[in-house]
């Protein structure tokens, strides 16, 4: 039986890829990673080739980031999951490599998907990543959640309307893929109180790595994959939100 494993490699320091997420990387038959139009080598493959050799890299153009116009990113999931169902249906098992986690925001869920469709009886499987929240989170200090705080994800792609929603409620809120949205997002803050005590970084473990305090966003544009934290308002006492 064929089988297609998503496996999280983190956000880009290779030394957060898990020791179970390597294991199944060389064991794979063939590791796919996902690349843009242009080419250039992306932060997945990068983390990849730390571990496997680059003989057993298929590199598979995705749309990653074609947000408007919906048949160009349909023709380009369709055209990448027919290549990895090429690979599959060899019989062999072909690990796909993405950032963060597999099952949250990644585009392995789509292929998931197609591959579903084109080879019926392919065993779909996942194995967890260190996401970029939890990465920012320990390299800045920040706290995610204490006691009973609730804890909220937000693609700001959805629009900063959806951020500032969030923000307007109790708990901590991280938000996702604000670069293009710097000084909504940086308004939104300010318009809720949540500015102090939040952070945000880009390119977190690369050379570039980039952590600063959420009162010094600029207008932007920022990295595209840059990551919020606005903590949850605490008042200092230990076990206060118990």
């Amino acid at each position: 039986m064929s089988r297609l494993i998503g496996v999280g490699v983190g956000p880009g320091d290779p030394e957060l890829v898990t020791v179970k997420g390597v294991r199944v990387l060389r064991e794979a038959d063939v590791v796919v990673v996902p690349v843009m139009e242009t080419g250039e080598r992306g932060r997945a493959e990068a983390t990849v080739l730390h571990y496997v050799d680059a003989a057993k890299v298929v590199r598979i153009v995705f749309a990653l980031n074609e947000r408007t116009d919906r048949a160009r990113r349909e023709t380009a999931w369709d055209a990448a999951g027919a290549r990895v169902a090429e690979l599959l249906r060899d019989g062999g098992s072909v690990a796909f490599a993405t950032i963060g986690d597999p099952n949250v925001y990644s585009t392995f869920t789509y292929l998931a998907h197609t591959i579903g469709e084109l080879v019926p009886g392919t065993a779909v499987e996942t194995v967890p990543g260190i996401t970029a929240m939890q990465d920012l989170a320990a390299r800045s200090g920040s706290v995610l959640t204490e006691g009973t705080e609730p804890l909220t994800l937000v693609p700001v792609t959805a629009g900063a309307a959806v951020l500032k929603d969030a923000l307007d409620g109790p708990g901590t809120v991280v938000a996702y893929k604000f670069g293009r949205l710097a000084a909504e997002v940086a308004t939104a803050l300010r318009e809720t109180g949540r500015t102090e005590g939040a952070v945000w970084g880009s390119a977190l473990g690369l050379p570039e790595e980039s952590i600063r305090q959420a009162s010094e966003l600029t207008e932007g544009p920022l990295p595209y994959l840059s990551t919020l934290i606005a903590p949850a308002p605490r008042d200092g006492a230990r076990g206060g939100k118990l």
